[in-house]
């Protein structure tokens, strides 16, 4: 449903930025034998991670274990943890503890462990994969981001000037324009932004928005 006018906001919003990783990054731990291999990914949907997963299993298929961690979302995230033939508890929680003490989010580690032939027990396979988490998080750049919010508008041809002063004037991007004699656009704001920016909307003649996922 389209809005045309927007309620305020109460004050109590959630802080509007959030900390992951750049980009891929790696590291690694030995421990009598073993080699844990960490890996870690940016991601934003459990559609990229299961694909990785996927990726992972098959380069590395002839590892003994392919243990895994990961966390989507600001606020109240989504979150996983995967042990994967480790005793429970060995593997995924100490990588999603390692994510959780880097604060970061939107991310995937997975640890790939080839046996060096002894057994560590559980106490040395927390640390080992631990370990292996937090070199891969070392060895990346971690970066602060901010949530954006996206809306859909539609306006006549005859505001565009109107809505093109908002956008330039907030900072806000775009995407998937069509310009004809109604107007189509998605734009994108940081969501402490939004308030402000919706009500100027508002104020334009004709404009309606859609809040929408993503571009």
């Amino acid at each position: 449903m389209y809005e045309r006018k927007f309620t305020r906001f109460i004050s109590f919003m959630e802080p509007d930025t959030y900390l992951t990783i750049k980009a891929f990054s790696q590291g690694l731990y030995k421990e009598k034998g073993s080699r844990f291999i960490s890996l870690a990914w940016p991601v934003t949907t459990q559609e990229e991670i299961k694909s990785i997963l996927e990726n992972i299993r098959k380069e590395y298929h002839s590892a003994r274990h392919h243990c895994f961690a990961w966390k989507l979302g600001q606020g109240s995230q989504t979150y996983r943890v995967n042990d994967d033939g480790e005793p429970s508890g060995s593997a995924g929680k100490p990588i999603l503890g390692q994510i959780n003490s880097f604060q970061v989010t939107n991310i995937l580690i997975v640890v790939v462990r080839y046996f060096g032939g002894r057994l560590l027990g559980v106490s040395g396979l927390i640390n080992a994969y631990r370990s292996a988490a937090e070199s891969a998080l070392k060895n990346s750049e971690i970066a602060e981001l901010y949530v954006q919010d996206y809306y859909e508008l539609i306006f006549p041809y005859a505001v565009i000037n109107d809505v093109m002063k908002v956008i330039k004037d907030e900072e806000a991007g775009q995407s998937q324009q069509k310009f004809e004699l109604e107007c189509r656009m998605t734009i994108n704001f940081r969501t402490s932004s939004r308030e402000r920016i919706l009500n100027a909307l508002s104020r334009i003649e004709g404009l309606i928005y859609r809040h929408t996922e993503t571009f």
